[in-house]
């Protein structure tokens, strides 16, 4: 009886920290500093990151599922990346993934109140949304975080693309995201009838940090508001990496798009970090 005892608390102890270490193995730690990768529009801003953690992959849907209850997704996958969520719905993924995990909310989030920056016609949520800037739970990258992690942080080879400076080594996207290798010009017809969808995360090569798909797959979610010559801040919440639908281009580290907080679509999703 003793023996059993001992034998089925090893037991308990070896699959606690089995599931300890596959949640540590799904972050890695990016070592901060200022950008080296030259393909980075922030290489010559002299701006400095500091070390924080970041998803290895994008988080997947039975992530989701556990945390949320429901999958909103529009191809359904344990281990493909959640789609078809908004920027809010990440805002709360991360405050709820938080709470269950027993780490403090990074997200203040006040639903009652109108977001008076969010000057976005056909954002019907603008919810007022600040942070804990000290918290240790869960948030989304800054656009400029997201780009040192893509390029590869202090370890960068100044590749185009998230890993390689050929896309179909790193990226899922409209050319090969399907059944077979599209040529020619990007048409949606063309996208359809090839049965183009997400794929499962980690299946391409990971970039010099050991993180995957940040380019291709799912766009991916940023904290910040989108700005350029053209839009003011308050129109558009910034997202990167392009996706299964989109354009080589799109891949591209420097690349930056757009989308109302309140979209949502097929190839929109998103990764998680945390403070060091």
């Amino acid at each position: 009886m003793k023996k059993l005892l001992v034998s089925l608390l090893l037991s308990i102890v070896v699959f606690i920290c089995a599931c300890s270490n596959d949640k540590a193995d799904r972050f890695m730690l990016v070592e901060g500093g200022t950008y080296i990768n030259t393909e980075s529009d922030y290489y010559k801003d002299g701006i400095s990151i500091t070390d924080f953690y970041i998803g290895k992959y994008e988080v997947t849907q039975q992530e989701w599922i556990d945390v949320m209850g429901s999958n909103p997704s529009n191809f359904t996958g344990n281990n493909l990346p959640v789609d078809t969520v908004s920027w809010y719905d990440c805002i709360e993924y991360c405050n709820k993934r938080s709470e269950k995990e027993g780490l403090e909310p990074y997200y203040n989030i006040d639903k009652n109140l109108k977001d008076p920056d969010n000057i976005n016609e056909v954002d019907n949520i603008k919810w007022i949304v600040t942070m804990n800037e000290e918290a240790n739970g869960y948030r989304l990258p800054t656009q400029a975080e997201w780009e040192y992690a893509a390029s590869g942080g202090q370890l960068s080879k100044n590749n185009r693309y998230s890993g390689d400076n050929n896309a179909d080594e790193v990226a899922w996207y409209w050319r090969n995201a399907g059944d077979t290798y599209l040529s020619g010009d990007w048409t949606w017809a063309a996208i359809e009838n090839n049965n183009n969808n997400t794929k499962p995360v980690g299946e391409k090569k990971p970039n010099e940090l050991g993180i995957y798909d940040m380019s291709g797959n799912v766009r991916e979610w940023c904290w910040d508001w989108f700005q350029d010559d053209v839009y003011d801040s308050g129109y558009f919440r910034v997202c990167k990496g392009g996706g299964w639908i989109g354009d080589v281009i799109c891949c591209e580290i420097s690349y930056s798009g757009k989308f109302d907080p309140n979209g949502i679509g097929s190839d929109q999703g998103f990764r998680v970090c945390r403070n060091k």
